[in-house]
């Protein structure tokens, strides 16, 4: 076989592979990383001091995305070039409530009305209790690129996944905490409760919990991990404050005493990343315990149900505050994500067919103002002006549709 020959069978193989996706199935973009203090914080990723963002963000990219590696072999006498989408085993941490990233695939991910995606952690079960184990959820939160800039901007909505506890009476959906970066050289001291733990008053913050016992506290440094717990790179920054919706604490002590604690993080039922062991696993005589993400469960800020045909970015925050014991703090932490549909195509949305009838009448106009009264929002047709909200300015443009 001569040179050419070679370089056209090259050619060929790579296409052939191309053709299995025209999207890449796994994260392909990280395009915010900003953890909380915690105990595997400047470890997952490593990171150092001064450390520019970009190269942070490259470390992230390199622990949670997948990559296409080219692979070139002999088979039968015959160069052959394959393109295998390459699962990277890495991981990265959150660190404590309110820590989160900002990532995405190559594509929007399609809202199938079904499992849509999956964002990977490390949550496993107990020996001891099957309903609980490492539990440390995270919260999700799904954005569309509003203003068309290809990149997270002030310009786009964000809407939470609303999971099992949404709706708890214990959940608190306007929390703020800040953190307040430490002295690293002040002495270390054991606690007189968990000797393992070297500083109990380690890095203190304040937050607006309804608790007024818990609007203050300190995230402890412990022996098993001595390195600082405030990130490196943002050593210019004396405090870092974090908003979101804050879940019900989920761990026990099971072991009630003090040398022989064990604490369990209960899991909670669905909708939160690193609170389950990643898909598929199954609770025992419980069929599709954890099957992943949709997107039909996203919300607005008023907890209302948007209808979206797609998303565009992807958030995950740490949504506790918990801390326990000789485990240090609860700290969500991602491995990885897919879309189950890289390949679905988003549905074309006719502006102003509010019921999806296929047409725009007075029907419309009806659905339209009873969204408006009872302060329904997310569903792309009824953006008819497309200035992000709806409204009665939408009303006249049906109507204005309608005349035409």
């Amino acid at each position: 076989m001569n040179k050419t020959s070679k370089i056209l069978l090259v050619l060929m193989a790579i296409m052939t592979t191309l053709t299995l996706w025209a999207n890449h199935p796994w994260l392909t973009r990280v395009y915010e990383y900003r953890p909380a203090p915690g105990q595997f914080i400047n470890t997952l990723p490593v990171c150092r001091v001064g450390e520019p963002v970009d190269s942070v963000l490259a470390r992230c990219h390199r622990s949670i995305c997948g990559y296409v590696d080219t692979v070139t072999q002999s088979i039968h006498g015959q160069v052959v070039t394959q393109i295998d989408t390459v699962w990277t085993p890495g991981m990265i941490t959150l660190g404590g409530y309110g820590g989160y990233v900002i990532v995405a695939f190559d594509h929007p991910v399609v809202n199938m009305h079904t499992w849509d995606f999956d964002i990977m952690g490390n949550a496993f079960v107990s020996e001891q209790e099957a309903t609980g184990g490492s539990s440390e959820p995270g919260i999700v939160m799904v954005g569309v690129d509003a203003d068309g800039d290809g990149v997270p901007s002030d310009g786009d909505r964000w809407y939470e996944l609303a999971g099992s506890e949404y709706g708890h009476p214990k959940t608190q959906h306007d929390y703020t905490i800040t953190y307040y970066r430490p002295d690293e050289g002040k002495q270390r001291t054991p606690s007189a409760t968990y000797p393992d733990l070297i500083d109990t008053t380690y890095i203190h913050w304040t937050s607006n919990d309804v608790d007024p016992d818990s609007t203050s506290g300190y995230m402890s440094r412990n022996i098993h991990h001595m390195q600082p717990y405030w990130p490196l790179w943002l050593q210019s920054e004396d405090q870092l404050t974090y908003h979101g919706a804050k879940l019900r604490c989920n761990a026990v002590d099971l072991g009630g005493t003090e040398g022989n604690s064990y604490f369990v993080q209960y899991f909670f039922d669905w909708g939160y990343v690193d609170n389950l062991p990643n898909h598929p696993y199954r609770q025992p005589g419980v069929e599709g315990f954890n099957p992943g993400f949709k997107i039909d469960w996203a919300v607005d800020e008023n907890g209302n149900h948007v209808n979206l045909t797609h998303i565009d970015f992807i958030k995950v925050y740490n949504g506790v505050n918990q801390y326990c014991g000789w485990l240090g703090e609860t700290s969500t932490e991602i491995a990885g994500g897919i879309d189950f549909h890289p390949d679905a195509e988003i549905p074309q949305i006719q502006p102003g067919d509010v019921n999806d009838d296929g047409v725009v009448n007075i029907s419309d106009v009806n659905v339209l103002i009873g969204m408006i009264l009872t302060g329904t929002s997310g569903i792309p047709a009824a953006d008819v002006n497309n200035d992000g909200s709806i409204n009665v300015s939408d009303v006249n443009a049906v109507i204005g549709r309608i005349l035409q």
